[in-house]
């Protein structure tokens, strides 16, 4: 009796998330709430909760509860460099960005670091954006170029698509990118520019970006809302077998 009570909550609610019926976002009732409402145990509810959300269905915060997922995550290639003007327009999602600031400055003490320069002799362009898809600001990008590779940045660039500029009008051979991810607690930046709702994680992904010459000339940090997309890579075996890993 109470294995078909836990796969019945489980079915269920992951046919109401399914079906729309509960919307990304949305909080589920409570564990009391459940055993309540399905005249059972508060441990077969969390076996239930704790299949949504291994399945993908809700995400559990201490202390708060569970929220629903939104099951429609957005695919973000991890491997490749796709800027967000070319990945908006394959998603088909309205999308715009917002430009927060597009300065020369010095270079700071970190930065030097992530694109090692020397601080006294370089600026850089700092550009913070935040990415906004169907009404949502659902990235924060913090881009940082050094000035003696890139000379003009205007905010209208910035705007539109920054890669696009670099390739078809300075004529810049971007090759390649390291690329390094990871979760970490939102600051006060993502939650004063980016729509977190409940949650206190993002996901981060560090981009070092290179030319053709091996010249590290931008340094990139996107920070993305934990709900909104999946990480996705393509990898072949020497013998050529193909897998697809989602993060």
């Amino acid at each position: 009796m109470t294995k078909n009570i836990f796969l019945q909550i489980y079915q269920e609610y992951s046919g109401r998330i399914q079906t729309g019926a509960l919307a990304p976002g949305s909080k589920m009732p409570s564990e009391n709430e459940l055993a309540r409402e399905y005249n059972t145990s508060r441990e077969t509810v969390r076996k239930a909760l704790h299949l949504l959300a291994q399945n993908g269905y809700i995400h559990k915060i201490k202390a708060k509860g569970s929220f629903v997922l939104d099951i429609g995550r957005m695919d973000f290639p991890i491997g490749g460099l796709v800027s967000f003007k070319e990945m908006s327009e394959r998603i088909g999602r309205k999308s715009q960005t917002i430009v927060h600031e597009n300065q020369l400055i010095p270079v700071p003490d970190d930065i030097a670091a992530h694109l090692e320069i020397d601080k006294d002799k370089y600026w850089v362009w700092k550009v913070i954006r935040a990415r906004e898809i169907e009404g949502e600001c659902v990235i924060l990008d913090k881009d940082y170029f050094r000035s003696d590779i890139v000379p003009v940045l205007t905010e209208d660039i910035s705007r539109e698509s920054i890669y696009e500029y670099l390739e078809g009008e300075l004529h810049l051979p971007i090759s390649y990118a390291k690329k390094v991810v990871s979760v970490e607690d939102a600051d006060e930046e993502d939650r004063r520019l980016m729509d977190l709702l409940n949650y206190t994680h993002v996901v981060v992904v560090r981009n070092y970006v290179y030319l053709e010459d091996t010249t590290l000339f931008q340094y990139t940090e996107s920070r993305h809302r934990l709900d909104k997309f999946q990480f996705v890579d393509f990898a072949r075996r020497s013998h050529g077998e193909e897998r697809k890993s989602d993060f």
